[in-house]
């Protein structure tokens, strides 16, 4: 019996595992990833729009100091 070929075949059925796992882990991490990006969206959406700058007046005409 050889054993050197036992001890490949073990060692490619790792990797393949290996491969697998990390496939798995991508796809979970690009998921979770594209759920934080809509709720980003979500709470970016949900701001309220800054005012205009003013038209008449001297204050607020040439600098938005909205807060």
């Amino acid at each position: 019996m050889d054993i050197a070929n036992a001890t490949s075949v073990n060692l490619a059925s790792r990797y393949a595992q290996g491969d697998t796992a990390d496939a798995v882990n991508l796809l979970v991490l690009r998921k979770a990833i594209d759920i934080q990006a809509d709720g980003a969206l979500a709470l970016l959406g949900a701001l309220p729009q800054q005012p205009a700058l003013a038209t008449e007046g001297s204050v607020g005409r040439h600098v938005n100091a909205y807060a």
